[in-house]
């Protein structure tokens, strides 16, 4: 089914300012249409191509102190062309400027951001409801979205927040997540999110990328266990995101894609919903 829809392009825009941080870092982001000496804005890439029928538009939300420049080309660089013609990927950069030593340095130019800081046990977590905040805020500006995908931090976030929405503790204002796409995922694993965010299973379509080597496999196949029918590709290396090369994965992307494809054709347009989810009174966010 995987045909290529259109030509895939890059553009730009200036999602919302990142939330001040406590502590005074170094500015080394790349600013886009910044309103002063001080700000800094997200880069954000969208890519999307060709007509016809609407493609699936997702937030992308990158790993652990990258940025949305290195998922984009994480996912574009491995990824065919047809799939990536058929998606609309919106990549962003996390609120928080790294506050350590990125894993990809050497490998990807900085700048490196992280989504939210959290202790050795991945227990506690600080600035997590300004991440939320954060996320809902991109959303607004930059949607409406289908879906969220992410890798690593940013897959442990997507697949949470479909549950955290359903609660009415987080993007109380935007559409529902409809989709996801999980790289390398994991379960939160403080007991005041997860018992939140997995309280009822997840009955949204979702990918999710399982590799054999990936230290998160285990916790990976443990958040596989909270949705309904899920999506499964399966792929030789670690924690990273695969290419998509051979006939099993491919084909797997390929029902996927034409789940939604089908549900979209038949969905109210996401402009609607958008504005219907701006009537609703905004609930304070406080996990």
């Amino acid at each position: 089914r995987i045909k290529p829809s259109g030509t895939a392009r890059t553009a730009t825009s200036a999602p919302p300012r990142a939330p001040a941080s406590n502590k005074k870092k170094k500015n080394t982001s790349r600013r886009v249409h910044a309103d002063g000496p001080d700000a800094r804005q997200t880069r954000m890439g969208s890519l999307a191509g060709g007509v016809g029928a609407r493609r699936p538009r997702f937030l992308c939300l990158h790993g652990f102190r990258t940025s949305g420049e290195i998922m984009r080309k994480q996912v574009v660089g491995k990824w065919p062309a047809e799939v990536t013609a058929s998606l609309d990927l919106v990549f962003a950069d996390a609120p928080f400027p790294a506050e350590g030593k990125s894993d990809v340095d050497g490998i990807f130019d900085p700048p490196y951001y992280e989504w939210f800081q959290f202790d050795k046990g991945f227990t506690e977590y600080r600035n997590f409801d300004k991440c939320l905040a954060y996320i809902e805020e991109l959303m607004i500006k930059e949607g409406p979205f289908d879906g969220l995908m992410g890798f690593s931090q940013g897959s442990i976030l997507s697949g949470a927040l479909p549950g955290l929405q359903e609660q009415g503790l987080a993007l109380t204002r935007v559409p529902k997540i409809k989709y996801l796409i999980i790289i390398g995922g994991a379960k939160f694993r403080s007991p005041a999110i997860a018992d939140k965010a997995y309280a009822n299973m997840i009955k949204i379509p979702s990918l999710h990328f399982l590799g054999d080597n990936d230290f998160l496999k285990p916790h990976g196949e443990q958040l596989i266990e909270s949705f309904v029918d899920p999506f499964i590709i399966r792929h030789p290396k670690g924690h990273t995101v695969p290419r998509l090369v051979d006939e099993t994965s491919l084909e797997v992307m390929s029902r996927f894609l034409d789940k939604m494809e089908k549900e979209i054709s038949e969905l109210p347009s996401v402009k609607a919903e958008a504005e219907a989810a701006a009537d609703v009174d905004e609930k304070e966010v406080c996990i």
